[in-house]
């Protein structure tokens, strides 16, 4: 196997990685989780409010 084969099997094996990522990211299944995972910054909202003596 020469330099230039190996670099081809390498670019392969890197593109199917990134699409088998984009597919995981982009799934309906994992859409629940994400949405959870990006309101998690508001959850300590109500905590800090009732912290907060005016």
């Amino acid at each position: 196997m020469d330099y230039g084969t190996f670099h081809g099997i390498y670019t392969l094996v890197l593109l199917f990685c990134m699409i088998g990522i984009i597919a995981w990211a982009y799934s309906k299944r994992r859409k629940p989780s994400f949405d959870e995972a990006a309101n998690l910054v508001f959850a300590d909202e109500d905590k800090a409010k009732g912290s907060i003596k005016e």
